[in-house]
């Protein structure tokens, strides 16, 4: 039982963090917006792909988005008032 790996990419315009829970091959990822994208029967060595990609960006959606099912958390937004 391995615990849950987590990585900031604090370059990438695109993902701010990522967590991957190598027990349930789950890579959760957080955009900019705000927005969590948890995608599923992601295997660890895609994880540790992404975290040693020149763009994190780039690598999600040549190899992330087009292969894994995915679940959209819509991000906490905050707005204040004029």
């Amino acid at each position: 039982m391995a615990g849950v790996r987590a990585a900031s990419f604090p370059d990438s315009s695109a993902i701010t963090r990522a967590a991957y829970d190598p027990d349930r091959r789950v890579l959760d990822l957080w955009y900019a917006g705000g927005d969590r994208y948890s995608y599923f029967d992601v295997p660890a060595q895609v994880y540790e792909r992404l975290r040693a990609a020149p763009s994190a960006g780039a690598f999600v959606n040549a190899e992330v988005k087009p292969v894994y099912r995915h679940e959209i958390e819509p991000g906490r937004r905050r707005f204040r008032p004029d």
